[in-house]
């Protein structure tokens, strides 16, 4: 008789700590600016998909506005909380607004 041992889920429950935290951005122009900046970080992967950019990092990183501001070639204070929450559609972990950063 053989017997057969199903293959473990992909899907499965874990309850450990990743250390993970994360958000998903619209693939806009404001989007695609935040992305630039955060793909400079060695702790955080940042994944283009067709309508959304992917940004995962690894422990604590801050998306500081003034940074965003630079890329985008705006006076500082064009970029802040507001325009953050408009261009992230979801997010995991931690999520921590300040005047001047957002802190996963």
């Amino acid at each position: 008789m053989t017997a057969f041992k199903t293959a473990d889920s992909p899907y499965k429950s874990d309850n450990t700590a990743s250390n993970m935290c994360g958000f998903t951005l619209m693939n806009s122009q404001v989007g695609v600016l935040i992305a630039k900046v955060l793909e400079r970080l060695d702790n955080v992967t940042v994944t283009h998909l067709p309508s959304m950019i992917r940004v995962d990092g690894k422990g604590r990183f801050d998306t500081i506005y003034a940074d965003v501001d630079d890329e985008a070639g705006e006076e500082e204070g064009w970029f802040n909380a507001a325009e953050f929450e408009e261009a992230m559609s979801t997010h995991y972990g931690r999520m921590v607004h300040l005047d001047d950063r957002t802190i996963m």
